[in-house]
């Protein structure tokens, strides 16, 4: 018997069902709840009595300071960029798209390499810096910049499918009626993108706060002071401290679940309003 393309047998729906619930269990529920058994299983307290702990607070404290720091600016130039992007025709315009998307094909510890080659203290700038007292590497700016430059294409790729479905007739109606360029914006352009950026912004915190390759090479590992939480879930795991190092990773599952939510809310809201979905 032939088969349309939307049409498969009973075998092949229960086999695709059944091979799909395995590999989410496998690879996603199973890790998950062997962090949450691992972190609670001397109890509630002493998870807790590991989240307090100064190294610990001070990885969390760190961890927030990188991506309060690092998502605004990546919201700031992935708007910039989309809206160059989508709204002008020149040459090299494929070429910046191609630049924009380098992040996702590089491996995020040549990029940590790549910053230290540049402001180590025999980069290329490093000296100059350290004469006028400025640490970059081993410090929070070299946190910011590894943590800016893996997680700069979430934004304005975010943005751009967006934004050119939506064409340009409403932003050209608003300035034929004597709009300025930043009353448009804030009246029309972002009241209709706002969806997709926070949607954007959500990926770009989510990575930020989970990412490890960068960060491990422009940190330095320095306990207590450029630590953030996946550097001291591995620190803690070499240390044989299974209850704190599946505390912390606990912690960032339940942020990584958390985004999931807000993802998918952010999905169906774009989705009902017509925008595409990424």
């Amino acid at each position: 018997m032939n088969l349309s393309a939307t049409q498969e047998s009973p075998a092949v729906r229960v086999g695709l069902t059944a091979l799909t619930v395995v590999l989410l269990v496998t690879l996603l529920l199973l890790p998950l709840a062997v962090v949450f058994t691992e972190a609670l299983k001397h109890g509630l307290a002493i998870a807790a009595d590991a989240l307090v702990a100064p190294d610990a607070i001070a990885a969390i404290e760190l961890t927030l300071i990188v991506a309060a720091i690092s998502v605004p600016l990546n919201t700031v130039c992935g708007l910039a960029a989309a809206w160059c992007i989508v709204r002008f025709r020149f040459s090299g315009r494929g070429l910046l798209i191609t630049l924009i998307e380098l992040p996702f094909s590089v491996s995020p510890v040549i990029s940590g390499l790549v910053w230290i080659l540049l402001f180590g203290a025999n980069g290329w700038f490093g000296p100059a810096f350290d004469r006028a007292g400025i640490r970059v590497i081993f410090a929070i700016p070299g946190l910011v910049l590894a943590t800016t430059f893996v997680t700069f294409p979430f934004v304005v790729r975010t943005l751009i499918p967006l934004m050119e479905q939506q064409g340009a007739s409403e932003e050209e109606a608003a300035l034929t009626l004597g709009a300025t360029g930043w009353q448009t914006f804030w009246r029309v352009t972002l009241p209709n993108i706002r969806w997709g950026l926070l949607y954007g912004v959500l990926l770009c915190n989510a990575r930020a706060m989970g990412e490890f390759g960068a960060v491990a090479v422009v940190s330095g590992h320095v306990r207590g002071q450029t630590m953030t939480m996946p550097l001291q879930v591995e620190a803690l795991f070499n240390d044989y401290d299974w209850v704190g190092a599946f505390t912390i990773a606990g912690l960032l599952s339940m942020l990584a679940l958390l985004t999931l939510v807000v993802k998918a809310a952010l999905e169906w809201r774009i989705g009902s309003r017509g925008g595409p979905l990424l």
